[in-house]
């Protein structure tokens, strides 16, 4: 069912409220973003950010769903919210990575159990239907990819809510026809906007967070996973193979992912150890801005994209 404008007004209202309470709870309780080495601010911050968007969405959806209408499968929230204490735990504790590693492979692994699963390689490498068995470890290990993927582009302002818009916003308009997820993509997008203007603040930062980067990472996968199936069907005018067609539209973070592990194991460290040797990082110490980085790796996901449509 179509989402009332009214709803859509409400969801970006009270994620605003959202964004100031917790900001101002986290304040309370010093339950702040430290500088540190390879911090990239200088002012109060707190990484409160992804708890206002997921709870956002959460209570929009308990509205739907205890009114009896189905805007989007439900049981998606099972996985994605474990994945958000998972990270909201990072963000005030510190999760060593190894556990959190082993929480985003539960998480994939009910996702799968809910339906999602890549079965098939369209052709890639000649292959084409694969057995469950292979077909769950390859899911699992797309699924914490792309979520690790998310979470490691999330080093400078607004470039990890900026890079997910336009991989929703490129999802939804290469759909053929309205995808199962187009109303919590309307909710997820009116969450979001107000991050970036508190995102951007001269103090009293709010940032993503472990919490807001594995949310928005989980539905990315989830995306893509979808995208995989036969139930996606892209336009013809953008009719590419589909796993060419995911690289187009997650170019950087799969670039910044490979390029930061291979820097990780050449110099014999986890790939999961913290560092400012990302792609993000390389720019914003040459622009000293985090709007211009963002908008630098912005112009060319969205160049690649339009590229690649040309090109095939």
């Amino acid at each position: 069912m179509p989402i009332d404008i009214s709803i859509l007004f409400l969801t970006l209202f009270t994620s605003i409220i959202l964004y100031q309470t917790f900001n101002k709870i986290f304040v309370a309780y010093n339950i702040i973003d430290k500088v540190n080495d390879r911090s990239s601010h200088s002012v109060i911050a707190t990484r409160s950010g992804g708890l206002a968007i997921v709870l956002n969405i959460f209570f929009i959806s308990l509205y739907f769903y205890f009114n009896n209408y189905t805007i989007y499968d439900y049981s998606i929230l099972i996985p994605l919210l474990l994945l958000t204490f998972i990270g909201l735990y990072d963000d005030i504790y510190r999760l060593d990575f190894k556990l959190k590693f082993i929480f985003q492979i539960i998480a994939a692994k009910i996702l799968i159990d809910n339906g999602l699963l890549i079965d098939n390689l369209h052709g890639f490498f000649g292959i084409f239907e694969l057995n469950r068995i292979l077909a769950q470890f390859i899911t699992i290990f797309i699924i914490v990819a792309i979520i690790n993927a998310i979470n490691f582009i999330d080093g400078i302002d607004i470039l990890a809510i900026s890079i997910v818009s336009i991989f929703i916003f490129l999802f939804e308009l290469s759909s053929s026809v309205s995808t199962p997820f187009y109303n919590l993509n309307l909710l997820l997008i009116l969450s979001i906007i107000p991050l970036f203007y508190f995102n951007l603040k001269k103090n009293k930062k709010v940032f993503l967070g472990d919490s807001g980067s594995h949310f928005l990472g989980g539905i990315t996968s989830i995306y893509v996973i979808y995208i995989l199936t036969n139930e996606y069907t892209i336009k013809p005018n953008f009719d590419l193979h589909k796993l060419l067609f995911v690289v187009s539209i997650l170019i950087y973070p799969i670039i910044d992912l490979l390029r930061i592990v291979q820097i990780r194991l050449l110099e014999k460290k986890s790939p999961f150890s913290p560092d400012n040797k990302h792609i993000h990082h390389v720019i914003y110490r040459k622009t000293d801005n985090h709007l211009i980085t963002t908008i630098i790796i912005s112009l060319f996901s969205i160049s690649f994209f339009i590229i690649i449509q040309i090109i095939f």
